[in-house]
């Protein structure tokens, strides 16, 4: 199964599980992992469902492509990695 880790800064703000999921896309992994913390959503994708534009994803190493849709391919054995930009001074 793939997983999806959210990465130390969001813990600050809500809790962020690893969640193992089944998924084929990387919206329906995200899916999953708002399930399981309905709150997480609102940190990561903006209200048209759209990917924040201080948040990125990579599967397996490589940035994620759509943005939008979030409709890039996860492999079974894929790993998903949420970041959020840190900002400040």
């Amino acid at each position: 199964m793939a997983r999806v880790v959210f990465t130390p800064q969001l813990r600050r703000f809500t809790a962020t599980p690893e969640v193992s999921t089944a998924a084929a896309t990387l919206r329906a992994a995200l899916e999953d992992a708002f399930a399981a913390n309905p709150q997480l959503r609102g940190y990561v994708l903006d209200d048209q469902g759209h990917m924040r534009v201080n948040v990125v994803a990579f599967i397996d190493g490589r940035r994620c492509d759509d943005r939008v849709g979030l409709n890039d391919p996860l492999g079974p054995e894929s790993t998903v990695h949420v970041l959020q930009a840190l900002s400040g001074g």
